[in-house]
Protein backbone atom coordinates (compact mmCIF):
# COMPACT_ATOMS: atom_id res chain seq x y z
CA UNK A 1 0.00 0.00 0.00
CA UNK A 2 1.75 3.63 -0.80
CA UNK A 3 0.38 6.57 0.05
CA UNK A 4 2.34 10.02 -0.98
CA UNK A 5 2.31 12.74 1.29
CA UNK A 6 2.78 16.03 0.14
CA UNK A 7 5.53 18.22 2.15
CA UNK A 8 6.28 21.67 1.51
CA UNK A 9 9.86 23.83 2.45
CA UNK A 10 12.00 23.47 4.95
CA UNK A 11 10.46 26.42 7.21
CA UNK A 12 6.97 24.91 7.04
CA UNK A 13 6.12 24.82 10.53
CA UNK A 14 6.30 28.71 10.73
CA UNK A 15 3.92 29.08 7.82
CA UNK A 16 1.28 28.29 9.98
CA UNK A 17 2.24 30.72 12.23
CA UNK A 18 3.83 28.57 15.26
CA UNK A 19 7.15 28.97 16.64
CA UNK A 20 6.70 26.52 19.44
CA UNK A 21 3.55 24.92 20.66
CA UNK A 22 3.41 24.51 24.24
CA UNK A 23 3.46 20.39 25.46
CA UNK A 24 1.61 19.71 29.05
CA UNK A 25 3.65 16.63 30.53
CA UNK A 26 5.37 14.95 27.27
CA UNK A 27 2.33 14.14 25.80
CA UNK A 28 1.06 14.96 22.55
CA UNK A 29 -1.15 18.11 21.80
CA UNK A 30 -3.55 19.46 19.05
CA UNK A 31 -4.09 23.30 17.82
CA UNK A 32 -6.47 24.65 15.28
CA UNK A 33 -4.34 26.29 12.76
CA UNK A 34 -5.17 27.60 9.00
CA UNK A 35 -3.32 25.61 6.68
CA UNK A 36 -1.14 28.34 4.03
CA UNK A 37 -2.12 25.99 0.94
CA UNK A 38 -5.51 26.06 0.95
CA UNK A 39 -7.25 28.83 3.74
CA UNK A 40 -8.76 25.30 5.74
CA UNK A 41 -8.77 24.88 8.91
CA UNK A 42 -6.86 21.95 10.47
CA UNK A 43 -5.39 20.29 13.58
CA UNK A 44 -1.26 20.33 14.29
CA UNK A 45 -0.45 18.35 16.64
CA UNK A 46 2.90 18.30 18.15
CA UNK A 47 4.99 15.24 18.88
CA UNK A 48 7.25 16.04 21.32
CA UNK A 49 10.61 14.71 22.72
CA UNK A 50 10.67 11.99 20.26
CA UNK A 51 13.81 10.81 20.37
CA UNK A 52 14.60 10.08 24.15
CA UNK A 53 14.31 7.15 24.38
CA UNK A 54 14.61 3.64 21.78
CA UNK A 55 10.52 2.79 23.21
CA UNK A 56 9.14 6.33 22.92
CA UNK A 57 10.97 6.62 19.22
CA UNK A 58 9.84 3.44 18.28
CA UNK A 59 6.33 4.29 19.83
CA UNK A 60 6.04 7.63 18.21
CA UNK A 61 7.05 6.25 14.78
CA UNK A 62 4.59 2.97 15.00
CA UNK A 63 1.84 5.97 15.62
CA UNK A 64 2.85 7.80 12.61
CA UNK A 65 2.72 5.02 10.18
CA UNK A 66 -0.40 4.42 11.50
CA UNK A 67 -1.83 7.86 10.84
CA UNK A 68 -0.96 7.46 7.42
CA UNK A 69 -2.08 3.85 7.02
CA UNK A 70 -5.73 4.44 7.92
CA UNK A 71 -8.37 5.39 5.32
CA UNK A 72 -11.99 5.25 6.92
CA UNK A 73 -14.56 7.87 8.26
CA UNK A 74 -14.38 6.69 11.20
CA UNK A 75 -10.67 6.59 12.77
CA UNK A 76 -8.30 9.93 12.28
CA UNK A 77 -5.84 10.10 9.66
CA UNK A 78 -2.82 12.12 8.77
CA UNK A 79 -3.00 14.64 6.38
CA UNK A 80 0.41 15.59 6.09
CA UNK A 81 3.60 15.05 8.38
CA UNK A 82 5.55 18.42 8.49
CA UNK A 83 9.11 18.48 7.61
CA UNK A 84 11.38 20.45 10.51
CA UNK A 85 13.58 23.21 10.11
CA UNK A 86 16.17 21.72 10.77
CA UNK A 87 16.70 18.12 10.10
CA UNK A 88 20.01 17.13 12.17
CA UNK A 89 18.63 18.78 15.48
CA UNK A 90 14.80 18.33 15.42
CA UNK A 91 13.50 16.74 18.45
CA UNK A 92 9.14 17.12 17.54
CA UNK A 93 7.51 16.26 14.99
CA UNK A 94 4.51 18.07 13.75
CA UNK A 95 1.28 16.42 11.98
CA UNK A 96 -1.62 18.11 10.12
CA UNK A 97 -5.11 15.97 10.52
CA UNK A 98 -8.31 16.68 9.95
CA UNK A 99 -10.27 19.71 12.83
CA UNK A 100 -13.56 18.10 15.00
CA UNK A 101 -14.92 20.53 17.13
CA UNK A 102 -15.72 18.31 20.01
CA UNK A 103 -14.99 14.90 21.73
CA UNK A 104 -17.58 12.62 23.18
CA UNK A 105 -16.08 13.69 26.66
CA UNK A 106 -17.10 17.48 26.24
CA UNK A 107 -20.67 16.33 25.05
CA UNK A 108 -21.33 13.80 27.97
CA UNK A 109 -20.32 16.12 30.39
CA UNK A 110 -21.95 18.82 28.75
CA UNK A 111 -25.71 20.04 29.36
CA UNK A 112 -26.61 19.39 26.02
CA UNK A 113 -29.70 16.95 25.38
CA UNK A 114 -28.84 13.46 24.40
CA UNK A 115 -31.44 12.04 23.01
CA UNK A 116 -31.80 8.19 21.96
CA UNK A 117 -30.88 8.91 18.28
CA UNK A 118 -27.39 10.22 19.16
CA UNK A 119 -26.12 7.79 21.57
CA UNK A 120 -27.02 4.74 18.59
CA UNK A 121 -25.38 6.97 15.78
CA UNK A 122 -22.24 7.47 18.16
CA UNK A 123 -22.16 3.96 19.29
CA UNK A 124 -22.62 2.56 15.99
CA UNK A 125 -19.72 4.86 14.69
CA UNK A 126 -17.19 3.73 17.43
CA UNK A 127 -18.05 0.08 16.87
CA UNK A 128 -17.65 0.59 12.73
CA UNK A 129 -14.03 2.18 13.21
CA UNK A 130 -13.23 -0.38 15.54
CA UNK A 131 -13.89 -2.82 13.51
CA UNK A 132 -11.53 -1.44 10.76
CA UNK A 133 -8.73 -1.60 13.20
CA UNK A 134 -9.32 -4.91 14.29
CA UNK A 135 -8.94 -6.34 10.88
CA UNK A 136 -5.76 -4.74 10.53
CA UNK A 137 -4.65 -6.20 13.23
CA UNK A 138 -4.57 -3.42 15.38
CA UNK A 139 -5.26 -2.62 19.05
CA UNK A 140 -5.84 0.87 20.04
CA UNK A 141 -5.56 0.20 23.98
CA UNK A 142 -6.76 3.79 24.92
CA UNK A 143 -10.09 3.98 23.87
CA UNK A 144 -11.83 6.69 25.95
CA UNK A 145 -14.68 9.64 25.60
CA UNK A 146 -11.38 11.89 25.30
CA UNK A 147 -10.24 10.07 22.22
CA UNK A 148 -13.41 10.04 20.23
CA UNK A 149 -13.44 12.99 18.65
CA UNK A 150 -16.84 14.33 16.78
CA UNK A 151 -17.67 17.84 14.57
CA UNK A 152 -20.73 19.93 13.80
CA UNK A 153 -22.49 17.26 12.23
CA UNK A 154 -22.35 14.19 14.94
CA UNK A 155 -19.37 12.54 12.55
CA UNK A 156 -17.54 10.59 14.98
CA UNK A 157 -13.39 9.75 14.54
CA UNK A 158 -11.32 7.35 16.64
CA UNK A 159 -7.87 9.16 17.69
CA UNK A 160 -4.80 8.88 19.36
CA UNK A 161 -3.11 6.16 18.41
CA UNK A 162 0.08 6.70 21.16
CA UNK A 163 -0.90 3.26 23.00
CA UNK A 164 -1.73 1.18 19.74
CA UNK A 165 -0.15 -1.63 18.49
CA UNK A 166 -0.04 -4.70 16.86
CA UNK A 167 -2.02 -7.89 18.07
CA UNK A 168 0.29 -10.00 19.45
CA UNK A 169 -0.96 -13.90 18.59
CA UNK A 170 1.60 -15.71 20.54
CA UNK A 171 0.15 -15.66 24.02
CA UNK A 172 3.61 -16.37 25.41
CA UNK A 173 4.84 -13.12 24.95
CA UNK A 174 3.96 -10.78 27.34
CA UNK A 175 2.42 -7.20 26.61
CA UNK A 176 2.52 -4.12 28.88
CA UNK A 177 -0.38 -3.33 31.52
CA UNK A 178 0.47 0.19 31.47
CA UNK A 179 -2.87 0.78 29.14
CA UNK A 180 -5.93 2.33 28.66
CA UNK A 181 -7.09 4.92 31.16
CA UNK A 182 -8.61 3.30 34.49
CA UNK A 183 -11.84 3.74 33.94
CA UNK A 184 -12.17 2.23 31.02
CA UNK A 185 -9.53 -0.99 32.22
CA UNK A 186 -11.02 -4.07 31.30
CA UNK A 187 -10.73 -6.95 34.16
CA UNK A 188 -8.38 -8.69 32.86
CA UNK A 189 -5.49 -5.94 32.55
CA UNK A 190 -6.54 -4.93 36.40
CA UNK A 191 -6.09 -8.69 37.26
CA UNK A 192 -2.55 -8.87 35.84
CA UNK A 193 -3.04 -10.71 32.86
CA UNK A 194 0.52 -11.16 31.00
CA UNK A 195 -1.07 -11.57 27.66
CA UNK A 196 -4.50 -9.60 25.80
CA UNK A 197 -6.54 -9.32 23.03
CA UNK A 198 -8.88 -6.72 21.41
CA UNK A 199 -11.41 -7.78 24.10
CA UNK A 200 -9.57 -5.01 25.67
CA UNK A 201 -11.09 -2.48 23.28
CA UNK A 202 -14.67 -3.84 23.58
CA UNK A 203 -14.77 -3.56 27.22
CA UNK A 204 -13.71 0.25 26.79
CA UNK A 205 -16.67 0.43 24.35
CA UNK A 206 -19.18 -1.02 26.60
CA UNK A 207 -17.79 1.45 29.77
CA UNK A 208 -18.37 4.08 26.75
CA UNK A 209 -21.86 3.03 25.95
CA UNK A 210 -23.04 3.24 30.02
CA UNK A 211 -21.42 6.47 30.18
CA UNK A 212 -23.39 7.67 27.28
CA UNK A 213 -26.49 5.98 28.62
CA UNK A 214 -26.32 7.00 32.21
CA UNK A 215 -24.00 10.50 31.85
CA UNK A 216 -21.69 9.95 34.33
CA UNK A 217 -18.40 7.71 34.53
CA UNK A 218 -19.92 3.76 34.61
CA UNK A 219 -16.89 2.83 37.04
CA UNK A 220 -14.91 5.81 38.23
CA UNK A 221 -12.94 4.17 40.96
CA UNK A 222 -9.50 6.39 42.84
CA UNK A 223 -7.38 2.64 42.10
CA UNK A 224 -7.14 -0.24 39.93
CA UNK A 225 -8.45 -2.25 42.88
CA UNK A 226 -11.04 -0.38 43.62
CA UNK A 227 -11.83 -0.34 39.77
CA UNK A 228 -12.06 -4.11 40.38
CA UNK A 229 -14.54 -3.86 43.00
CA UNK A 230 -16.67 -1.59 41.58
CA UNK A 231 -16.95 -4.39 38.20
CA UNK A 232 -17.83 -6.84 40.60
CA UNK A 233 -20.43 -5.06 42.23
CA UNK A 234 -22.38 -5.49 38.96
CA UNK A 235 -20.86 -8.19 37.32
CA UNK A 236 -20.62 -10.49 40.32
CA UNK A 237 -18.11 -12.12 41.47
CA UNK A 238 -16.12 -13.89 38.53
CA UNK A 239 -15.20 -18.08 38.83
CA UNK A 240 -12.10 -19.39 38.72
CA UNK A 241 -12.84 -20.25 34.79
CA UNK A 242 -13.58 -16.67 34.04
CA UNK A 243 -10.23 -15.62 35.79
CA UNK A 244 -8.06 -18.09 33.77
CA UNK A 245 -6.30 -15.11 32.52
CA UNK A 246 -5.28 -13.17 35.93
CA UNK A 247 -2.31 -13.74 37.70
CA UNK A 248 -2.57 -15.47 40.48
CA UNK A 249 -2.05 -13.19 43.34
CA UNK A 250 -5.02 -11.38 41.40
CA UNK A 251 -6.87 -14.28 41.52
CA UNK A 252 -6.19 -15.36 44.96
CA UNK A 253 -7.71 -12.03 46.29
CA UNK A 254 -10.89 -12.50 44.69
CA UNK A 255 -11.23 -15.36 46.24
CA UNK A 256 -10.28 -14.68 49.85
CA UNK A 257 -13.26 -11.79 49.42
CA UNK A 258 -17.04 -12.51 49.88
CA UNK A 259 -18.74 -13.66 46.94
CA UNK A 260 -21.13 -10.89 45.51
CA UNK A 261 -23.59 -12.02 43.14
CA UNK A 262 -24.33 -10.48 39.68
CA UNK A 263 -26.27 -7.21 39.80
CA UNK A 264 -27.45 -5.67 36.85
CA UNK A 265 -30.76 -4.32 37.64
CA UNK A 266 -28.81 -0.67 38.11
CA UNK A 267 -28.38 -0.71 34.33
CA UNK A 268 -31.85 -0.17 34.15
CA UNK A 269 -31.73 2.67 36.25
CA UNK A 270 -28.96 4.74 33.88
CA UNK A 271 -31.60 6.46 32.13
CA UNK A 272 -34.47 6.21 29.97
CA UNK A 273 -32.77 5.30 26.86
CA UNK A 274 -31.51 2.12 28.81
CA UNK A 275 -34.00 0.22 27.13
CA UNK A 276 -34.01 -3.74 27.53
CA UNK A 277 -32.34 -4.02 23.65
CA UNK A 278 -29.46 -1.61 25.12
CA UNK A 279 -28.37 -3.37 28.42
CA UNK A 280 -28.41 -6.29 26.51
CA UNK A 281 -25.96 -5.64 24.24
CA UNK A 282 -24.16 -3.53 27.19
CA UNK A 283 -23.42 -6.72 29.32
CA UNK A 284 -22.20 -8.70 26.63
CA UNK A 285 -19.95 -6.01 26.48
CA UNK A 286 -19.20 -6.10 29.99
CA UNK A 287 -18.11 -9.97 29.97
CA UNK A 288 -15.53 -10.74 33.04
CA UNK A 289 -14.29 -13.07 30.72
CA UNK A 290 -12.42 -11.98 27.68
CA UNK A 291 -12.93 -15.22 25.54
CA UNK A 292 -17.28 -14.45 25.70
CA UNK A 293 -17.29 -11.08 25.28
CA UNK A 294 -18.89 -9.95 22.26
CA UNK A 295 -17.34 -9.42 19.18
CA UNK A 296 -16.98 -5.96 17.28
CA UNK A 297 -18.09 -7.99 14.40
CA UNK A 298 -21.47 -9.39 16.48
CA UNK A 299 -21.45 -6.19 18.34
CA UNK A 300 -22.77 -4.31 15.04
CA UNK A 301 -25.04 -7.49 14.15
CA UNK A 302 -27.11 -6.48 17.47
CA UNK A 303 -30.57 -4.96 16.67
CA UNK A 304 -30.00 -2.31 18.87
CA UNK A 305 -26.85 -0.92 16.19
CA UNK A 306 -29.92 -0.86 13.48
CA UNK A 307 -30.99 1.97 13.64
CA UNK A 308 -27.73 4.39 14.21
CA UNK A 309 -26.62 2.12 11.16
CA UNK A 310 -29.46 3.54 9.26
CA UNK A 311 -29.10 7.42 10.77
CA UNK A 312 -25.39 7.55 9.45
CA UNK A 313 -25.75 5.76 5.97
CA UNK A 314 -29.00 8.22 5.43
CA UNK A 315 -27.35 11.72 5.58
CA UNK A 316 -23.87 11.17 7.76
CA UNK A 317 -21.47 9.39 5.75
CA UNK A 318 -19.32 9.52 2.62
CA UNK A 319 -19.83 5.92 1.34
CA UNK A 320 -23.44 6.48 0.54
CA UNK A 321 -24.39 9.51 -1.93
CA UNK A 322 -27.90 11.17 -2.99
CA UNK A 323 -28.71 11.26 -6.68
CA UNK A 324 -29.79 14.48 -8.51
CA UNK A 325 -33.45 12.67 -8.56
CA UNK A 326 -33.28 12.83 -4.82
CA UNK A 327 -32.48 8.61 -4.04
CA UNK A 328 -30.14 7.80 -1.85
CA UNK A 329 -27.69 5.37 -3.13
CA UNK A 330 -26.49 2.94 -0.21
CA UNK A 331 -22.76 1.52 -0.22
CA UNK A 332 -22.39 -2.30 -0.71
CA UNK A 333 -20.35 -2.11 2.44
CA UNK A 334 -21.62 -0.70 5.41
CA UNK A 335 -18.63 -1.89 7.66
CA UNK A 336 -15.59 -1.70 5.80
CA UNK A 337 -11.99 -3.48 6.88
CA UNK A 338 -9.31 -2.84 6.39
CA UNK A 339 -7.56 -3.87 2.66
CA UNK A 340 -4.31 -5.77 4.59
CA UNK A 341 -2.60 -6.09 8.11
CA UNK A 342 -0.93 -3.13 9.46
CA UNK A 343 2.57 -3.91 8.87
CA UNK A 344 5.09 -4.22 11.98
CA UNK A 345 7.82 -6.39 11.22
CA UNK A 346 9.97 -3.32 10.82
CA UNK A 347 9.87 -2.41 14.44
CA UNK A 348 11.43 -5.63 15.56
CA UNK A 349 14.42 -4.82 13.28
CA UNK A 350 14.93 -0.91 14.98
CA UNK A 351 17.38 -1.77 17.72
CA UNK A 352 18.75 2.15 18.57
CA UNK A 353 17.46 5.97 18.26
CA UNK A 354 19.98 6.66 15.55
CA UNK A 355 18.39 4.24 13.54
CA UNK A 356 14.97 5.23 14.27
CA UNK A 357 16.09 8.62 13.78
CA UNK A 358 17.68 8.11 10.52
CA UNK A 359 14.31 6.13 8.97
CA UNK A 360 12.58 8.82 9.64
CA UNK A 361 14.49 11.29 7.81
CA UNK A 362 15.34 9.45 4.95
CA UNK A 363 11.74 8.71 4.29
CA UNK A 364 10.27 12.27 5.12
CA UNK A 365 10.03 13.03 1.38
CA UNK A 366 8.06 9.84 1.14
CA UNK A 367 5.47 7.75 3.01
CA UNK A 368 5.70 6.89 6.15
CA UNK A 369 4.65 3.71 5.14
CA UNK A 370 7.63 1.90 4.51
CA UNK A 371 8.44 -2.04 4.48
CA UNK A 372 10.96 -4.20 6.91
CA UNK A 373 12.88 -4.78 4.09
CA UNK A 374 13.25 -0.92 3.75
CA UNK A 375 14.46 -0.83 7.61
CA UNK A 376 16.72 -3.65 6.55
CA UNK A 377 18.48 -1.17 3.57
CA UNK A 378 18.84 1.84 6.24
CA UNK A 379 20.79 -0.76 8.54
CA UNK A 380 22.60 -1.99 6.19
CA UNK A 381 24.15 1.29 4.96
CA UNK A 382 24.35 2.52 8.40
CA UNK A 383 22.65 5.37 7.42
CA UNK A 384 22.77 6.87 11.15
CA UNK A 385 22.19 10.49 12.47
CA UNK A 386 24.03 11.81 15.55
CA UNK A 387 21.09 12.46 18.28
Amino acid sequence: MTIHRKIKGVNEIRDYGLYVIPTAEGVGISRAVTDPRDGRRVALKKLPNVFQSLVSSKRVFRELKMLCFFKHENVLSALDILQPPHLDFFQEIYVITELLQSDLHKIIVSPQHLSADHIKVFLYQILRGLKYLHSARILHRDIKPGNLLVNSNCVLKICDFGLARVEEPDQSKHMTQEVVTQYYRAPEILMGARHYSAAVDVWSVGCIFGELLGRRILFQAQSPVQQLELITELLGTPSLEDMRHACEGARSHMLRRAPKPRSLTALYTLSTHATHEAVHLLCQMLVFDPDKRISVIDALAHPYVDEGRLRYHSCMCKCCYTTSAGMRQYTGEFEPSATQPFDDLWERKLTSVQQVKAIIITYHHHPIIISSKQVEQTEATGNTTRV
